[in-house]
């Protein structure tokens, strides 16, 4: 107040103004809870930025068999076939080894009920014909020994014959050099019979008595010549029957151990004959026990892809699909590329499946509701065809639920390591990929594990 008045304000007056402006200045008790309340959430909210919060990773997939063996199978026939008869509706239980279909022949060349007896009369004349082949081959064996046994005594005869006629030769040729000595000597006698004679030494009778003497010696040594020709051309033709027998017999034997030869062809053809008819039996018996479709194992008939009596088959063409009794589930899950490294066999996982009602808190899996825990067991090497790669997780620790079914959808988080909140909402604000680490030991895997079932 500036006190320019010399009027003096009242006591009642100035309590009553003061009042009313310390009203209208003092601050709402609505006003002092807000402050209150909001300086609590502050403070929780600071408080809860320096929680733990354990990282995940998140992906979706189906539920699975762990054994390719358990998964759904198409059952495929491995013949061509016609659809006879059906043994099985859908959704039935089937042991294994149980009739599903019966099919009947489509290819002409095993239409013939009588087959199997056919091919064993094929057989049977094919093991004949292979006898008779194999005891020609051993007569023909047999022949070829008689002839070479032949041949070593003709040649032994021939050799003797041509050594008969060389010594012939030789003797001829000696009785020659004889006779020519006594022409010789004839001649001589002659001559000197004739010088006497004219000396008077000498009668005539004994000249004309030498003439003959000389005469007879001609004639012998004419015959003795003609003797060692024919000796010689008896020695030639011995050498030319030796010469023969070798070509004779060489004939014989190669024409001997030709059919020989021939007979073991015929024999090799025979028994590959036997092996093919024996083959074709052994194959006609497999394809008839074909014409009945068993179950491979216990299991549910789920589909028949094909339907009715009469409907044809290719080979290796689906019938229906079975789904095994009892697997042992597994999820599949899919992600991505960049979270594959952070990702460990062994790590835990939290699994939502479709139909079962869950509250999930990612970060704190111990207040979760609904879920169920799962091990990463398989991290496939290779992406699939979106690009994603996929993750087979197991049952931890309990049961999943008994209705599973494989196919049904499933929500899965496979959780890391822990972090402050203000870290994940820091990274997640930055769409930073979650921390990078190694993988947890044991004991302090063991203990999230723990953490986790809790």
């Amino acid at each position: 107040m500036l006190n320019l008045s010399n009027n003096v304000v009242p006591e009642s007056v100035k309590e009553s103004s003061n009042a009313y402006i310390q009203e209208l200045v003092s601050t709402p008790k609505s006003t002092h809870v807000l402050k209150r309340w909001l300086l609590g959430f502050f403070i929780i909210f600071i408080i809860t930025l320096f929680l733990p919060w354990q990282q995940n990773i998140n992906g979706k997939g189906t539920v699975t068999a762990l054994s390719p063996s358990e998964r759904p199978q198409s059952i495929q026939n491995v013949i061509a076939g016609r659809i006879e008869k059906w043994n099985v509706a859908e959704g039935q239980l089937v042991k294994k080894g149980d009739t599903l279909v019966i099919l009947s022949e489509l290819k002409d060349e095993y239409f013939d009920p009588q087959l199997p007896i056919r091919l064993d009369e094929q057989l049977q004349a094919k093991k004949e014909a292979l006898d008779s082949y194999e005891a020609k081959a051993d007569a023909l064996q047999k022949q070829v020994d008689a002839l070479s046994k032949n041949w070593e005594l003709s040649l032994e005869k021939a050799r003797n014959k041509v050594k008969q006629n060389r010594a012939k030769v030789n003797a001829d040729s000696a009785d020659i050099q004889a006779e020519q000595l006594q022409v010789k000597i004839a001649q001589d006698r002659l001559q000197r019979g004739l010088t006497q004679e004219k000396q008077g030494i000498v009668s005539l009778n004994e000249i004309e008595s030498r003439r003959l003497k000389l005469q007879e010696t001609q004639n012998k040594l004419i015959s003795v010549q003609n003797k060692l020709a024919i000796s010689k051309q008896e020695l030639i033709n011995s050498q030319i029957e030796l010469n023969s027998i070798n070509a004779e017999y060489a004939e014989k034997i190669a024409k001997a151990r030709s059919d020989r030869s021939s007979a073991l062809a015929s024999i090799s053809d025979g028994q590959s004959e036997i092996s093919k008819i024996v083959n074709k039996q052994a194959s006609v018996d497999i394809r008839r026990n074909m014409y009945v479709v068993r179950a491979p194992q216990d299991g549910y008939v789920v589909k028949a892809l094909k339907a009715g009596i009469g409907e044809t088959l290719k080979e290796t063409e689906s019938i229906c699909t079975l789904q095994p009794v009892n697997p042992n589930l597994a999820v599949e899950l899919y992600v991505n590329a960049m979270d594959v490294p952070l990702i460990q066999q062994g790590r835990i996982a939290r699994l939502e499946f479709e139909g079962w009602p869950a509250i999930q808190f990612s970060g704190w899996p111990s207040v979760s509701v609904g879920t169920f825990a799962g091990k990463v067991r398989v991290i496939d090497m290779i992406d699939s065809k979106n690009g994603q790669y996929r993750l087979l997780v197991t049952p931890d620790s309990g049961n999943w639920p008994k209705q599973l079914r494989v196919g049904s959808g499933v929500y899965g988080w496979i959780m890391l390591d822990d972090v402050p909140v203000w870290y994940e909402i820091w990274r997640q604000l930055n769409a930073f990929p979650p921390s990078l680490k190694e993988a947890p030991e044991e004991g302090e895997k063991t203990g999230k594990e723990t953490a986790a079932k809790k």
